[in-house]
């Protein structure tokens, strides 16, 4: 066994052990048993009808990418607070120039947006997660990170949680991100209604290298898989600030802020393998952007 294997093989054992540590919290909040909700009770397909197929009486959604099509979906409400989660498996092999999307949108011109984007690779390479959140039509708030497992072996929960305090991006219960409401110190934080859409696209521009990477169609149809299709979330209706309150868990206090252990499992997998943040790319930003100083 090689210096590598070991240094894997520490990383995967530091993280499994933070699961364990945050389980008891995630519980709370996976309360509803997600192989209750089917597809067609919270969500639609909306583009490359022939490329989506439902499996096991629409408890699993699977998406397809071939060079007629991608195919998506989207969530029938429009929320303004929640927990929203998805059960993911990634297309496998040669995923070069491949973006599987998760995420919440207002979708007009000034939009608000809460990504999660799974960028496709070449077989044997690591498939990155990259996440972005977007105010009013602006972004480019990428962070990324490489996962200590193979997202394209079998299903991993991947989350969002979103609150008047605070989005904080999930992967098997772990903390991958936050970014924190600081509209009292002059920055901008997602505040409009948004749907839950999920895609299967092709990202061959930028997503793999730079966009060096192009989609080698001989592995294609690509497919990625869907499960558990329970969102819990505010819808609104039109109240000002009704979903905010505290009478929906997510918004208690104790989803104010990392508990103790989230924030030790947090901090260990941004040290180990986050791979590229925007707040440090002096490239890009000679000064990096205001709303950094809080989220680091």
């Amino acid at each position: 066994m090689n210096k590598m294997d070991y240094i894997s093989i520490f990383g995967f054992v530091s993280v499994l052990y933070l699961i364990i540590r945050v389980d008891a919290r995630a519980h709370e909040v996976q309360g509803i048993d997600q192989n209750k909700v089917g597809f067609d009770d919270n969500y639609v397909v909306t583009w490359g009808q022939n490329n989506v197929l439902k499996l096991n009486q629409g408890k699993e959604v699977q998406l397809s990418l071939d060079r007629s099509s991608g195919s998506g979906f989207e969530s029938k409400n429009h929320y303004e607070s929640g927990f929203f989660q998805l059960r993911i498996k990634v297309p496998p092999k040669d995923s070069s120039g491949i973006v599987t999307a998760f995420y919440l949108t207002s979708k007009e011109n000034t939009h608000d947006e809460v990504d999660i984007e799974f960028l496709g690779n070449k077989e044997g390479k690591p498939i990155r997660v990259q996440t972005n959140v977007f105010t009013n039509g602006k972004g480019d708030r990428e962070q990324k990170l490489v996962l200590w497992f193979d997202p394209t072996k079998d299903f991993h929960t991947y989350a969002i949680l979103w609150n008047p305090y605070q989005i904080v991006f999930y992967v098997d219960n772990i903390p991958i991100r936050v970014f924190k409401n600081t509209t009292s110190e002059g920055m901008n934080y997602p505040s409009k209604p948004m749907q839950v859409v999920v895609s299967l696209w092709n990202g061959e521009d930028w997503a793999t290298d730079g966009g060096k990477s192009k989609i080698n169609w001989a592995f294609a149809p690509f497919k990625a898989n869907f499960q558990g299709f329970n969102n819990s979330g505010c819808f609104g209706n039109g109240e000002k600030n009704a979903c905010g309150s505290s009478a929906y868990w997510w918004n208690t206090g104790s989803y104010s802020k990392l508990s103790d252990s989230e924030q030790k499992a947090y901090t260990n997998v941004r040290q180990k393998y986050m791979n590229y943040d925007y707040c440090s790319d002096k490239v890009r930003f000679h000064v990096p952007p205001s709303e950094c100083k809080w989220n680091n």
